[in-house]
């Protein structure tokens, strides 16, 4: 069913350091009440796990493409498993 939770290892290329991805990342996931987490990567990108609705997650994806501070050039999906007692969404290093 579309409202189940899924868990998805998201990667952005492009744009997307040193322009507030991460803490827009995490404002938006906390307002739709995704869990997981947002962290730079040493290549220039940025890594991502979110957990929620499917809708919920592309709408997360969305939004970030839309800022207009953000590029994203290439981004890159694949779904995980789950973390059941994961509760919230956070900036990592």
């Amino acid at each position: 069913m579309a409202s189940d939770p899924v868990r998805y290892y998201i990667s952005f290329k492009g744009r997307v350091q040193g322009v507030g991805f991460r803490w827009r990342a995490q404002t938006i996931a906390r307002e739709l009440g995704l869990t997981g987490w947002v962290r730079n990567e040493y290549d220039g990108s940025v890594a991502m796990e979110l957990q929620g609705p499917i809708v919920k997650i592309y709408q997360l994806i969305d939004t970030l493409e839309g800022d207009r501070w953000i590029r994203i050039e290439e981004k890159y999906m694949r779904e995980i498993p789950v973390e059941p007692h994961e509760t919230q969404f956070r900036v990592t290093s």
